[in-house]
């Protein structure tokens, strides 16, 4: 599962502080410039009496300077629903909560919260942020429904949200799987952004990736990725990208995109450069492939094994380069415990007219064993030996071969061919014979022709 972090109590102190702004503690003295930028705040000081406002005012200074049980007791003792209006309890209240909060006790800070949307006439602004608040709270506590029935209460309540309020909204679809469910909130978020000129943040187009990730909808993903890759371009996004290409069937640019990674030095695992090896040779691009993977085994972060050995002869082999093929193929038999590598060394050999190595190799193969298919063994063994022209041997060779029956009629006509070439080679070592005999005779009638 995605690794989501969660509300901190660092992210929901702002909004917090905030809510506290509510209470109003202005003084009568206060000059002009203050109490317009607290206008809120003056408004709701004419409906709080001045007994309680002195006390909520001494316990701002408990908190200021952090002395919360003190804070807390002053709060209590002067909260008392018989004797306060609902503007004054929705006030201490408000600092209740907050107290509670800042001595990590969420459960009451919630409880208090919760009081406080209780009472009927409770001032807009102040419903409306206690709620959000509330949601925070309930996210950080891991009861994500409870967040999401208190957010929805909210989004009624506030008809301009800020992008942020729909990504707390979408993580916590995310944590109760509700995955298509996200994909809506976290446009929102990005269209207010955009009309606000806010950013768009990239945690945000991460958890809309995920979402869409989960619909399995890869063109979606695709495209989210191409997005990040541009303002964000990191090395995870690549892969991702990758990986949709691959759900979509896009070879060419799944190619592309691993190249594109590789190029900006992003490859840095042994699986993922053996892997851009293997998109090469998929490519049809093998001499890519083979000139990658000897520069990584020469730096060391490609492993110089059998297999990686194998796979660097395949490319040198299918890039028309035998000889190139040839160090590989004899490192990787080398390594080898069955006979798989030496015999196709030997062919590598065969195609380059290695014929007396050749046979080495496949002689090996043949002896080490665990071959899929021996029969083509003897062929390569019969044709190397043929070259050498020990026919004899190449015919043992092909009629082991013959003793299968997907071999048998090409091993048969290499026989015959030799056999052929065998009965062909004495006619005319017969024939030449002939000739010298012919031409002794002929030399020994012309000495007696002279002696005479």
């Amino acid at each position: 599962m995605m690794n989501m972090s969660r509300i901190t109590k660092a992210t929901c102190l702002p909004l917090l502080l905030g809510l506290l702004a509510g209470p109003a503690l202005a003084q009568d003295d206060e000059d002009a410039a203050e109490r317009e930028s607290r206008n809120q705040k003056t408004k709701q000081a004419q409906a709080v009496s001045k007994e309680v406002y002195e006390k909520i005012e001494k316990a701002q200074e408990m908190v200021d300077a952090k002395d919360y049980a003190g804070a807390l007791r002053s709060l209590n003792n002067l909260y008392n629903p018989d004797k306060l209006t609902e503007y004054e309890q929705s006030n201490v209240l408000n600092y209740i909560g907050f107290v509670y909060y800042n001595m990590d006790d969420i459960p009451n800070a919630m409880r208090t919260y919760e009081k406080m949307l209780a009472i009927p006439s409770l001032e807009e602004t102040l419903r409306k942020n206690t709620t959000y608040t509330l949601a925070q709270l309930y996210t950080m506590q891991e009861d994500y429904p409870k967040a999401l029935t208190t957010l929805d209460k909210w989004f009624l309540l506030e008809t301009n949200p800020r992008p942020e309020a729909f990504i707390l909204k979408a993580q916590n679809l995310y944590q109760v799987e509700r995955y298509a469910e996200m994909i809506e909130p976290i446009r929102n978020a990005m269209r207010v952004a955009e009309e606000r000129g806010k950013e768009v943040k990239e945690d945000w187009y991460a958890l809309l990736n995920f979402a869409y990730f989960q619909q399995e909808d890869y063109r979606q993903v695709r495209d989210i990725q191409k997005i990040m890759l541009v303002n964000w371009p990191k090395k995870r996004y690549w892969f991702s990208l990758a990986g949709a290409y691959t759900e979509l069937g896009e070879d060419e640019n799944l190619i592309n995109a691993y190249a594109a990674a590789y190029d900006q030095r992003m490859l840095e695992k042994e699986s993922e450069l053996v892997t851009m090896a293997q998109l090469y040779m998929q490519r049809e691009v093998p001499y890519k492939a083979a000139v990658l993977l000897e520069a990584e085994m020469e730096s060391g972060r490609v492993a110089r094994s059998a297999k990686n050995y194998r796979l660097l002869s395949q490319a040198w082999q299918l890039s028309m380069e035998d000889e190139k093929a040839i160090p590989a193929l004899t490192e990787a038999a080398r390594l080898s415990t069955d006979g798989e590598l030496d015999v196709r060394l030997g062919n590598a050999l065969l195609n380059t007219g290695q014929y007396g190595e050749c046979v080495k190799a496949v002689e090996t193969g043949l002896r080490k064993g665990g071959l899929k298919s021996p029969d083509n063994a003897y062929i390569s063994l019969g044709m190397c030996l043929y070259n050498q022209r020990k026919y004899t041997a190449s015919i043992q060779a092909f009629q082991n071969a013959a003793k299968t029956p997907r071999s048998r009629r090409m091993a048969n006509q290499w026989i015959t061919v030799i056999r052929s070439e065998i009965e062909r080679n004495e006619q005319i070592r017969l024939a030449e014979e002939a000739a010298r005999k012919k031409r002794a005779e002929i030399q020994a009638r012309r000495g007696a022709s002279a002696q005479k």
